[in-house]
């Protein structure tokens, strides 16, 4: 008995996408939209990301953080990107050639109307989509809401656990972590003692799924690495996962979540280096990564980046930052309208921080995704407020 609670705890943790998945793997046709949603959690620290370079208040309560004004003879210089905002320099060779062929987009004051500054409530109310007023309801997320009013966008979680996100679709969602290892858990014996043990259950279809994705996708994803790596070092990290992440957007899915830990900076932040610049950096050079494995589909692609909150405008004294509130969302795609600033900004001063500590929200993320979705895959009106419940639609322009 307990070996074989054991077999169906493993099977359950680590073949099954998970333990409702019951669709039949197929390709989905070539040309569709694709979205991942990529989700900081953390709160990261969007003013040394996206850098106020015009503001002088940005650079008194920064002594020892901020990050240069723009400077031809300074690599470690802000990137200007228009008059007033600039571009953290460790993202010069990912993110920044993005923004040259207008392919990204940035929206400061940006978030939610969440004012806890809890990591877990804020994310949670994220992810759920739905008004604060509306309860705490944690069994529907947003992109499981948008999947349920979608015919033929298969999604998936790129994550070990099905997220809040993807929670009460009308159809089973699959999640696999793509992070580290990508060897299937069990050789064909293995596999076939396992799918044997749910035959003729409620659960011998999600077996059979679960096994096949993950001996499906670790011989695509191995074959596929070594041709495009011709004999170099993978990139470490996340540049890595979204590399195998792409494959599966690419040949099969459509509508995709992976979130990214450790946005945390409390304690010595650092600007141009330590532990938020690496992070940039990392994700950066994931994001460029991601780009480039799509090759052509990186035109039917929109990646959006966001994370629970902003940090406070002023470093702390440990030389980080805490818990703050508005904060920068970037969109990513072959045709978005990018190599611009979006959405309604104010000058960045004490005078504009909210509660004298962060920026405001300006730019309701429900608002502008409502938007952004509905374009992407034509949704009406109705439609849309399924997915996001009393949102009032606000188009960017940004597809």
């Amino acid at each position: 008995m307990k070996r074989r609670q054991f077999l169906l705890a493993a099977a359950s943790a680590a073949a099954l996408p998970a333990l409702s998945f019951s669709g039949r793997l197929f390709a989905a046709p070539p040309g569709s939209p694709r979205f991942l949603f990529v989700f900081l959690r953390g709160g990261y620290d969007c003013n040394n990301f996206l850098v106020p370079y015009s503001s002088d208040f940005y650079y008194e309560s920064r002594p020892t953080i901020a990050i240069a004004k723009p400077d031809n003879g300074n690599p470690n210089s802000t990137i200007p990107l228009d008059a007033n905002w600039g571009l953290n320099p460790v993202l010069r060779d990912s993110i920044y050639p993005l923004w040259q062929k207008k392919q990204v987009a940035f929206i400061p004051f940006a978030g939610t109307d969440d004012l806890s500054r809890s990591h877990f409530e804020t994310q949670d109310n994220i992810e759920r989509g739905e008004p604060l007023d509306q309860g705490n309801n944690y069994r529907s997320g947003f992109m499981a809401r948008l999947s349920s009013q979608l015919t033929g966008v298969p999604a998936i979680a790129f994550t070990n656990s099905l997220p809040l996100s993807f929670q009460g679709a009308s159809k089973d969602i699959p999640n696999i972590s793509l992070r580290g290892n990508t060897k299937a858990n069990f050789d064909e014996r293995q596999s076939a003692i396992l799918a044997g043990m749910y035959k003729n259950t409620s659960l011998a279809s999600a077996a059979a799924d679960g096994l096949s994705l993950r001996s499906t996708v670790s011989m695509d994803l191995q074959k596929e690495m070594v041709a495009a790596s011709r004999g170099a070092p993978n990139a470490s990290g996340f540049a890595q996962e979204t590399q195998r992440i792409a494959t599966l957007m690419r040949d099969q899915y459509r509508l995709g979540f992976v979130d990214v830990g450790g946005w945390d900076t409390h304690v010595n932040q650092g600007n141009v280096t330590g532990g938020l610049a690496n992070n940039l950096k990392n994700l950066g050079a994931g994001l460029a990564a991601y780009a480039d494995a799509l090759g052509n589909e990186w035109n039917n692609t929109t990646v959006v980046v966001v994370s629970e909150f902003g940090r406070t405008f002023r470093e702390n004294g440990d030389r980080g930052t805490d818990h703050g509130h508005g904060t920068v969302h970037w969109v990513l795609g072959g045709k978005v309208r990018g190599g611009r600033i979006a959405g309604e900004q104010v000058a960045v001063n004490q005078q504009n921080l909210l509660q004298n500590r962060d920026y405001k929200v300006l730019n309701n993320y429900r608002d502008v995704y409502s938007s952004l979705l509905g374009r992407i895959w034509g949704l009406n009106n109705n439609q849309l407020q399924t997915v996001f419940p009393q949102a009032r639609p606000r188009d960017l322009q940004l597809v």
